[in-house]
């Protein structure tokens, strides 16, 4: 795994969907049931708010040495000293994303289109360390997405990738617990998930299941 890093429970925030409760009680609940990597998305956030959050869920998931994705705001991951971000489409180029970050920082890049991901597997090794394959099926959390890639989709993403980068396969959009192993066993090395987390009653038992799915069905990067 690139940099040493496990994708495989990947927890994309969404305050407007906690139920009213503290984002960092949920993402703590959350990682104690499995979740390794966090990523803060917050699109209505003004900067000041994105910083304080984005530095609260730092020093929580620090100690637990849980890396703490910043989505798209590149100034925010370096202001707080994340461990890296993630940018789409239509955020700045990944190549002058990672000219700002640095060579040690996680960058993630979002794909939508099969021509996106062998644009995307053009660039220089190195560049990217994952790819967020979105959306995998519809979901209310991204209404500008693409139409979705679907398992056989997906399974034709992984083809490609390994017969290039090998870069890991993060899959996005509308995944839980009924479809989690078919997603993982079509190619996606980790599975992103909002809601499935974000709205569950109890987010520490929705992860630990999710987890428990990841951990017997993944496979290896080749």
């Amino acid at each position: 795994m690139a940099k040493g890093i496990d994708y495989g429970l990947y927890l994309v925030t969404d305050r407007d969907l906690c139920l009213g409760r503290a984002l960092t009680d949920v993402v703590a609940q959350a990682v104690a049931g499995g979740v390794s990597v966090v990523q803060l998305r917050e699109k209505k956030a003004d900067t000041r708010d994105f910083v304080a959050l984005g530095r609260a869920l730092l020093a929580l998931l620090g100690p637990l040495g849980v890396p703490l994705i910043i989505n798209d705001r590149l100034d925010v991951a370096l202001a707080i000293g994340a461990q890296g971000a993630h940018v789409g489409q239509s955020d700045m180029p990944a190549q002058d994303a990672r000219a700002i970050l640095g060579p040690t920082a996680i960058l993630g890049l979002s794909v939508e289109t099969m021509d996106q991901l062998r644009e995307a597997e053009n660039l220089p090794p190195g560049l990217v360390d994952y790819y967020g394959l979105s959306p995998i099926f519809h979901t209310p959390t991204k209404t500008d997405a693409g139409p979705g890639w679907g398992l056989a989709g997906l399974g034709q993403a992984r083809a490609e990738v390994d017969a290039g980068t090998k870069r890991p396969l993060v899959a996005i959009g509308g995944i839980g617990p009924a479809n989690a192993a078919g997603v993982l066993r079509c190619g996606a090395q980790g599975l992103a998930v909002v809601s499935a987390i974000c709205s569950a009653p109890d987010p520490q038992a929705a992860s630990r299941e999710l987890a428990g799915i990841l951990r017997r069905e993944r496979t290896p990067l080749p």
